[in-house]
């Protein structure tokens, strides 16, 4: 691509959907600090930091491009784009992160199958640096798609039970329990005690901050909740990271079972698409799936499908993608349910903010993204749910019963990027208050709290979340 075309795209990008910054913001309004953005609508989550020199959005747009484009089926005429599969949920990183937001499970009325609902699968034995051990002949996930003359390895099944309560004030509620099966498997029977974990593809404003946030400061947080006197006990996961090859804090997926941006991608093309890297060389092709084992390869004839600088794009991408200002910050109803959010104890765990410090890869990220306060809600750290919202299903240090605390930035404006709020690590909650409800374990006093407010005070508990 000659370089006036990147600098045109670059213009079209960063113009398309922004909104005039205000003349004056507070340190909570300016989400991510200098890399904060001010844009709403659909393309709310897909801006770059703000604070980015011309270089650096240059390689960010590069990164965008692998990120949304679709992968193809080896062998192909092209050189950079081959190697989907052989089993696979989806042909881009852009399937599952629609408008690099978050996503929904799929319509059962219409037969959909998974796309951004990712199926983790294990068996209950603790296997190397104290990480989950696959099904023998299903692997470490469910892959519902696969490449011509390959067997699919099947259809998830999904069904719903309705789950009724009520406020004290007597307002009827309705939550839906999920229930997860399989049908039509490809390659016989799963193991009898097979472990089944839902992830929802989550948001990615924020992730590169995320990563500079200091490893002390979490640690604090836990000694911190550690000497409350009431629930509130969170516990840091302790995970394998392929980048970094070595046992690292984890700060992403829903159990906090992934240290790095590059891990996380590493093997999200990995599993997700099929395309292998210099991180995850090995099909995830099990010794029963003999068709997996001989489809053909991509890459033409490179060790690996996607080279490591064209995966470091990716993961720059991503770390760079910018968190959207908060919207009427100032509005009295939000202010009223900050209030309100702090009486229940909310921001125990969804810790509002921080000063990030150095990248641990810096690489792969950016200096835009250091010393910069940041107001993400979350503590990072793990915490037992209760059994309403455990999967059963250990995933390095957490337990079946444990979730790490999500970020809340950006939380409002999924409905415009995704057109669902579809939330919790299954898409379950039909938005912020219904995710309430199904706090339990150590946030169970909270969801009490929550249970005693009036309407009114539900609705400005929801539009001071909402605002984030």
């Amino acid at each position: 691509m000659k370089s006036n075309t990147i600098f045109a795209t670059l213009t079209l990008f960063f113009a398309t959907g922004l909104a005039a910054a205000p003349t004056a913001s507070s340190p909570s309004e300016k989400t991510g600090g200098e890399t904060t953005i001010y844009a709403t609508g659909r393309n709310a989550f897909s801006f770059s930091a703000a604070n980015l020199t011309d270089e650096e959005r240059t390689r960010f747009v590069i990164g965008n491009s692998f990120f949304k484009r679709n992968w193809v089926e080896a062998p192909a005429s092209t050189k950079v784009r081959d190697g989907l599969g052989p089993h696979f949920i989806t042909r881009s990183c852009g399937g599952c992160h629609v408008q690099d937001g978050r996503g929904a499970p799929p319509d059962i009325a219409k037969g959909e199958q998974p796309i951004a609902l990712l199926l983790r699968l294990s068996v209950p034995v603790v296997g190397e640096h104290g990480g989950v051990v696959p099904d023998p002949v299903y692997g470490d996930q469910f892959d519902n798609f696969a490449v011509q003359q390959v067997r699919p390895e099947g259809k998830a099944i999904i069904s719903y039970q309705d789950i009724k309560g009520r406020f004290a004030d007597g307002t009827s509620y309705t939550l839906l329990q999920p229930r997860y099966a399989f049908k039509d498997l490809g390659y016989g029977p799963m193991a009898k005690d097979v472990m089944v974990s839902p992830r929802i593809a989550p948001q990615l404003i924020g992730v590169g901050l995320l990563e500079a946030i200091p490893e002390a400061e979490i640690l604090v947080n836990a000694a911190r909740q550690k000497a409350r006197s009431d629930a509130i006990k969170g516990m840091p996961n302790r995970v394998w990271d392929e980048y970094a090859k070595k046992m690292m804090l984890g700060r992403y997926g829903w159990k906090a079972n992934v240290a790095s941006i590059a891990h996380q991608t590493g093997g999200a093309f990995n599993g997700d698409i099929g395309i292998t890297s210099s991180l995850f060389p090995n099909e995830a092709c099990t010794p029963q799936q003999t068709d997996c084992l001989a489809a053909p390869r991509g890459g033409h004839g490179q060790a690996a499908e996607i080279d490591d600088k064209t995966l470091g794009d990716v993961v720059f991408y991503q770390a760079t993608l910018a968190p959207p200002a908060r919207r009427a910050a100032n509005d009295p109803r939000v202010l009223r349910g900050q209030k309100l959010f702090e009486q229940a104890q909310c921001a125990a765990c969804h810790r509002p903010s921080y000063v990030t410090a150095q990248s641990p890869n810096p690489g792969l990220s950016s200096t835009a993204l250091n010393g910069q306060t940041i107001w993400p809600y979350t503590d990072l750290l793990l915490h037992d749910m209760g059994e309403g919202l455990a999967d059963g299903r250990p995933d390095f240090a957490a337990s079946g019963r444990q979730w790490k605390t999500p970020p809340l930035w950006g939380i409002g404006l999924i409905p415009d990027v995704n057109g669902h709020n579809c939330l919790l690590h299954d898409g379950r909650a039909r938005g912020v208050l219904e995710a309430v409800l199904w706090h339990g374990g150590e946030a169970e006093a909270s969801r009490q709290r929550v249970l005693e407010m009036k309407q009114r005070e539900r609705e400005d508990l929801v539009k001071f979340v909402e605002s984030l």
